[in-house]
């Protein structure tokens, strides 16, 4: 392998070893800055992914013969009403759940002193039960989330810089498709790769928004039908949890339960699983990514890793953004390079589409199979001996 050389001195080359190790600490240098930074890419790519969505809106109205000044500021009323939006239901929902939270400290401390007997028939140290018993106050975790949500005031500067670079990226996408044109002739790859890139992402964000929609309502009204506080509440998390693939609607389930558990008992509590699971597991775990997985070429495997490895790295917008993260990552290392097709093929929810000679290949090795399965040998005989006398 000849790495850094442009001629044909195998002197030049370097081992492959050596060249695997420093790519291999590049990437680590490469992680280490994006994890550092995480607080300043995360947001960035959250406002990039929200304009992009809200893009055929602006397309629309340039087509039906709205003025450049119009459609802008339309685009602009779009984008920031649904942050605005977003926002104040996550508000609301955290100031009534801050609210209703402290009225169940009674029923906090009964269950847990009839767990702590439950346990201390099992010679489970009585003390200390008792004294994690005796910290599990309601008042005090409803008093904590008054304090997350009066923290929300420390985000100023976070929200400023967001709602500035969604301004600025609303005004800015007007010109993006004669941008992508101007390199069409130069870069014909990284123009097409990035349009599959927003067309994917936008897929993503429809499949995941109708789906969330659906959980969600679902959700809300198996709740309300249940009796369980804060049934809206709960629907607008499975909502937003929705977003994060695979194992969204685990973290959903938790706060509906235990607040099921305060108001009614185990018995309540086991029924909103059992219904979460029935709803959410197949609705959001075996339906949904094969949805997903055919409108922006991922596996569900790969949607998965790919949910671990952004969590781990942007931390919980990371997770929120797993999918066009890595749909971005892949037109830019992947689509726009010929020679990647393989990576592609591994890639995708379904295998791509074979050539010929690909077909003639597998053909041939289906029937070579078939032939060692009824003992047939697949060998050519061997040749014929000469018996005659020299």
């Amino acid at each position: 392998m000849r790495a850094f050389g442009s001629g044909g001195d195998p002197g030049l080359g370097l081992p492959r070893a050596l060249v695997v190790l420093l790519c291999a600490a590049a990437a680590v240098v490469v992680l280490a800055g994006i994890r550092a930074a995480a607080w300043l890419i995360a947001p960035t790519f959250l406002a990039l992914i929200i304009v992009i969505a809200m893009a055929p809106v602006g397309s629309a109205l340039r087509r039906r013969g709205w003025p450049g000044w119009s459609t802008t500021l339309m685009m602009v009323v779009s984008v920031f009403g649904l942050m605005l939006l977003l926002a104040a239901g996550v508000i609301i929902s955290i100031a009534a759940l801050a609210s209703q939270l402290p009225q169940y400290a009674d029923n906090a401390k009964e269950l847990a002193s009839e767990v702590t007997s439950w346990l201390d028939k099992f010679g489970v140290g009585t003390d200390q039960i008792k004294q994690a018993a005796g910290s599990l106050d309601m008042s005090k975790l409803g008093s904590l989330l008054s304090k997350v949500l009066s923290s929300v005031a420390g985000l100023a500067s976070t929200v400023v810089f967001l709602l500035a670079l969604l301004l600025f990226l609303s005004i800015e996408s007007s010109g993006a498709t004669e941008r992508l044109l101007s390199i069409t002739t130069e870069r014909p790859s990284v123009t097409g790769a990035l349009d599959r890139f927003a067309t994917g992402t936008r897929q993503y964000l429809l499949v995941t928004t109708v789906f969330g929609f659906i959980v969600a309502v679902l959700d809300a009204i198996g709740l309300a039908i249940m009796g369980v506080p804060l049934a809206i509440t709960w629907g607008l998390l499975a909502f937003v949890t929705n977003y994060i693939p695979n194992i969204g609607f685990i973290i959903g389930l938790v706060p509906p339960a235990l607040l099921a558990l305060l108001d009614g008992g185990p018995k309540l509590m086991i029924t909103v699983i059992v219904v979460y699971g029935l709803l959410n597991f197949v609705l959001q775990s075996l339906i949904q990514p094969r949805f997903i997985g055919d409108a922006v070429g991922l596996s569900v495997t790969v949607t998965f890793l790919s949910l671990v490895f952004w969590a781990w790295l942007l931390g919980p917008l990371g997770a929120i953004l797993a999918i066009p993260l890595t749909i971005l990552v892949k037109a830019l290392l992947v689509d726009v390079d010929p020679r990647a097709k393989w990576a592609d093929a591994l890639l995708r929810a379904s295998p791509t589409e074979l050539d010929d000679a690909a077909k003639a290949a597998l053909a041939e090795r289906r029937k070579a199979r078939r032939r060692r399965r009824r003992g047939k040998k697949t060998t050519p005989p061997p040749a014929p001996v000469d018996t005659e006398p020299a």
